[in-house]
């Protein structure tokens, strides 16, 4: 019981410090979750613990797919150095999809700002055509994000 409440005491502290839990990583507010529920193993434990000092120190949230400048929120919103780039639904997507998907759209962003494009919806994703590299060694426009559709 003791653990619990000090797992609650730590909890509201996070929640404190990062807007009510919307400036932490989904997988952080999942853990948070986890042990205000009582449900942390020991591995848990720990990375909340690592949590909490994270927060009390200056919590910055984690790349996505560990992608420099690539972070995801809490509905599946996709951010290039915060500005919203792509959306999600991670839960119908396999792991190697994720990956492969976030490293073309991280790409793309790269792409578009070594033209002097700002990154976001529009020209990473709808417009893509535009922008695309005419000639390039990576291939930035078939792959998951945009999957050839076929008509019959």
């Amino acid at each position: 019981m003791a653990d619990t409440a000090n797992a609650c005491d730590k909890a509201i502290e996070i929640l404190r410090r990062t807007n009510d839990g919307n400036d932490l990583a989904p997988v952080h507010l999942h853990l948070l979750q986890t042990a205000v529920n009582g449900w942390l193993t020991e591995e848990g434990e720990i990375a909340f613990d690592e949590l909490y000092q994270s927060v009390l120190n200056g919590y910055k949230t984690p790349w996505f797919c560990d992608i420099e400048h690539l972070t995801i929120d809490h509905e599946g919103f996709l951010y290039w150095k915060n500005v919203p780039v792509e959306h999600y639904t991670t839960r119908w997507m396999t792991v190697e999809r994720i990956n492969s998907s976030a490293e073309e759209l991280a790409a793309r962003c790269r792409h578009l700002e070594s033209i002097g494009v700002q990154p976001n919806h529009r020209t990473a994703v709808w417009d893509w055509e535009k922008y695309q590299p005419k000639e390039t060694s990576m291939d930035l426009g078939k792959g998951p994000i945009c999957e050839q559709r076929k008509d019959d």
